[in-house]
Order: structure tokens, then sequence, then C-alpha cells
């Protein structure tokens, strides 16, 4: 996406940019989703955050962005961490089971669910891209 080693970011208000400043200058204009914010800067927080994390040792974990919510249009599914049981919720048992073909199931099924839930739009990509 970034061709070039500098890339500078406009942060629009209120209504936008000049249309003048984007008809004479090299601008592709970019949309994070369809809502309105006061102004730029939270949507080019959003696009640095996006590009900056893909960097190596960023993440701490480069094996972190392999499994990432969106992976073939789903949600990601549940994460549990440490006690195991917490404010009596417990993490669920195929987690601790080891067998991670199981895993695996229970993780691509509450992606399922979830993406189902949330976001309908991705769930049709999903089933589309599925058969």
């Amino acid at each position: 996406f970034l061709k070039e080693k500098i890339t500078n970011i406009i942060c629009g208000h209120f209504e936008g940019v000049d249309q003048r400043i984007l008809e004479t200058r090299n601008i592709e204009e970019i949309s994070i989703g369809d809502f309105v914010l006061s102004g730029g800067e939270t949507a080019a927080y959003v696009f640095i955050d996006v590009i900056v994390r893909l960097l190596p040792g960023v993440l701490g974990n480069d094996q972190s962005i392999l499994e990432e919510s969106f992976e073939n249009n789903l949600l990601e599914y549940p994460q549990y961490t440490k006690p195991q049981e917490w404010e009596s919720k417990c993490v669920p048992d195929v987690l601790l089971s080891g067998d991670h073909a199981k895993i695996k199931d229970w993780r691509l099924s509450q992606s399922e669910a979830i993406t189902r839930r949330r976001r309908p739009d991705l769930w049709e990509k999903y089933k589309k891209n599925k058969k």
C-alpha cells in the first residue's frame, strides 16, 4: 500500500479537506469506515497503528499477526488468561485439554458464532468463500 518512504497524513476537520488540495496534489483518500468523526486525528491514529503493528518487533511476538480478526472474514475467538477461574467464570475445558484439534475446532466455531452475531456482512462473505 505505501510505496513511498515518506507519507504525509492530512487530517481534515468538520467537512473535510479543501477539494482544490485534493485536485492539485497527488493525494489518495482513505476511509477507515462508515462513520463520522470530529477530526481526522483519530482516523490518522488508526491508520498509523494498522501499519506500524506489522513492523517486525512491534508486537513483541511476530506470530501474533498470523491469526487475527478478519482472517478469512471471521472475527477472532474469545481469549482467556490466568487464573483458570475468575469470579466464578471458568476457562472452557476444551482449552485446557491439550487436544489441539479440538481446540482448533472450538476456536473456529466460536469465531463463526461471533461473526454471525456481530458482523452479518462478514458472515455472508465467509459463507460465500467457504463453498
